[in-house]
């Protein structure tokens, strides 16, 4: 090994890095280039086994260096620094691009799981990413999207879009999907185009703009199960419940819980009897104590026994409470369209069977109205559809729904306060997309308490923000969610001269610029990556919907063109050209073979001519005769 040559080289290479340590970039880049020539001279005479012996170890302490904690946190500042705290374009490409979305496609949806190599490099290109992911929003030429197996929660304020984006997400959903909502205007935009994916159905317990529901909801359905029973009582008891329970409110809820189940499970034993029965027996518990004693004694279960004597047994006080906290998840019964929706095969009703809408892709509008109390109701069908999706999705290829079960829940607070700090942890795993449309993080909170909300927006992968958000302590949060970066200050003195240059720390997205964002511009919190600005596709531009409603219209007419333009060239062109080939490709293969089969002949017969004499078969070898033998002819010596 040439000393010199490695003298040289370490005082190149040590110069280049304190030159670039201390920004002389261009110096450093100098002393770099200068040392690529020692290097390449030890490379030469230096043999591969001493190389190696000194690359490996310098090699660990690379990668030590790299990966050291210090390290990590440098390079991130420096990212942040280098990106102004948002979104890169590789940071998209990498965690919630296209490519990435369909890059699990196997996982999400097991039955695009590719067999071989060749598969998954086609499928990567040919499956549709609206098939495996939600889309989020648009920045410049990049979409943002999440997958189906992540939660996704949106924020803003009426009218700032936020019904027109989860319309188009209900279009592009490749399963059955689930809407809740107060208004009929995601009914009456995406029903005509969801009804040539599958069967439509209304369950419209407050009668909104005159819509018959076309299937019913019993709640004692499946109540015959205790489990059931507790389920579906919890369900009924949250719609009713604000700020998710604390001290003694907690305490009381917990009690009506139990009595509920109780009395559910008691009506739901005898099939002549209904949740009017249910309404009489917490009103009236002194006359009803015999009855519902009686129907307790078929169950299985003796603890819902107890429950009920216990109930019918203590003092007035204590029964008072608990009776005003099951009565508003009992309200809707007064409501004569909530009542007659409320029935099933038990009773008379349609009904409905939860694989069967699985099966079918079918999409199923729930309508209420807060001021209606139908959101117990409401609640119980929606827990009833999710719960029996998970229970089947166990059954299936890799425990998921395929395709997956959505749930876009519009006004989720005010109507569907379903148990979400539950199922954002588990039902993405199930093959079940969760979509809540909250009006702020303010209502978030008012309705599901402090922890259980922090819980939600934990488990939330992609958390889009509107515009319009007047709340302080909103803006603060988001604020806080997009981090902070560095931004130059220069001090100059009175004749104009640059006095100092620092930099201070202020928020990527300062509240006053996320309360007063664009119409159709939203921030988007991606799970993986920093915030991202872009604009949502609102449902009335999207080019289906749009030749729905105004088939007249000219870019209309250019698009139906061009699509009948598209298949003309198929069928008259493309087709014929693909059987040509095919028939070529016939041809050919045929012909390979015919040359290959000669060929082999050919070869085998120019072996056979050179074979050695041991080599060819027994009969076949010479045979060697003593001289002066009759059979060589006679010879004599």
């Amino acid at each position: 090994m040439n000393g010199s040559a490695l003298l040289v080289l370490a005082v190149s290479a040590g110069a280049a890095w304190i030159a670039w340590r201390r920004g002389a970039r261009l110096v450093g880049a100098a002393f770099g280039l200068f040392a690529l020539l020692p290097a390449i001279s030890l490379y030469r005479q230096t043999p591969g086994w001493v190389l190696a012996l000194l690359v490996a170890p310098a090699a660990v302490l690379l990668w030590h260096r790299h990966a050291r904690t210090a390290a990590t946190v440098v390079r991130w500042g420096a990212r942040t620094r280098r990106k102004v705290g948002v979104a890169s374009t590789s940071d998209i490409v990498r965690v919630a691009g296209s490519g990435a979305m369909r890059q699990r496609a196997g996982t999400v949806r097991p039955s695009l799981a590719p067999v071989t190599r060749w598969q998954r490099l086609v499928r990567r290109w040919t499956v549709r990413t609206t098939d495996v992911a939600v889309l989020l929003c648009r920045a410049g030429l990049m979409r943002v999207w999440a997958s189906v197996e992540d939660v996704v929660c949106i924020f803003g304020g009426p009218r700032t879009g936020k019904s027109q984006w989860l319309a188009g997400r209900i279009l592009d959903a490749p399963g059955a999907v689930l809407v809740t909502s107060t208004r009929t205007d995601l009914y009456d935009l995406t029903a005509p185009l969801r009804c040539a994916r599958g069967p439509v159905y209304v369950f419209n317990p407050v009668g909104l703009a005159s819509l018959d529901s076309t299937i019913t909801f019993d709640p004692l359905t499946g109540c015959t199960s205790p489990v059931t029973a507790a389920e579906r009582a919890a369900d009924m008891l949250s719609a009713g419940a604000l700020g998710g329970g604390t001290g003694d409110r907690e305490f009381w809820e917990s009690q009506a819980r139990r009595v509920l189940a109780a009395l559910l499970h008691a009506a739901a034993l005898d099939d002549e009897l209904t949740m009017h029965d249910v309404q009489r027996w917490v009103t009236d518990p002194d006359n009803a104590k015999a009855e519902v004693a009686s129907l307790l004694r078929r169950s299985s279960q003796p603890a819902l026994q107890q429950d009920a004597a216990q109930f019918f047994g203590t003092n007035e006080k204590t029964r008072s409470s608990i009776t005003s906290t099951i009565m508003p998840a009992l309200g809707w019964l007064t409501h004569e369209a909530a009542d007659a929706a409320a029935t099933g095969p038990r009773t008379g009703g349609a009904g409905f069977d939860v694989a069967e809408l699985l099966d079918t892709r079918a999409t199923v509008y729930l309508l209420g109205a807060e001021e209606t109390q139908t959101a117990p109701l409401v609640s119980a069908l929606t827990g009833h559809i999710a719960r029996e999706a998970r229970r089947i999705a166990a059954l299936r290829k890799g425990g998921r729904l395929d395709p997956p079960l959505a749930l876009a829940l519009d006004e989720a607070a005010l109507i569907c306060p379903v148990p979400l700090h539950q199922w954002t942890a588990d039902m993405g795993g199930r093959g079940v997309t969760i979509i809540g449309a909250f009006q702020s993080r303010a209502q978030l909170l008012d309705r599901y308490g402090d922890a259980k909300a922090e819980v939600i927006l934990n488990n939330t992968a992609a958390v889009m923000v509107f515009g319009g958000t007047r709340s302080r302590d909103d803006l603060n949060y988001w604020a806080t969610l997009g981090g902070e970066r560095d931004e130059p200050i220069t001090t100059t003195d009175l004749h104009g001269r640059v006095a100092s240059r620092t930099v201070r720390k202020v928020p990527v997205l300062a509240p006053a610029q996320i309360a007063n964002l664009p119409a159709e511009t939203v921030v988007a919190f991606r799970r993986g990556m920093p915030p991202v600005i872009g604009r949502v596709q609102m449902a009335y531009r999207r080019p289906d919907v749009r030749a729905w409603q105004h088939p007249e219209a000219l870019d209309v007419r250019l698009r139906a063109t061009a699509t009948a333009a598209g298949c003309w060239f198929t069928v008259r062109v493309a087709e014929p050209v693909a059987r040509v080939g095919a028939r070529s490709g016939a041809w050919a293969a045929d012909v390979a073979h015919q040359v290959r089969d000669r060929s082999v002949g050919v070869v085998r017969r120019a072996v056979a001519r050179w074979r050695p004499v041991d080599a060819a078969p027994a009969d076949e070898r010479p045979r060697l005769l003593p001289v002066g033998s009759d059979q060589d002819g006679g010879g004599q010596r």
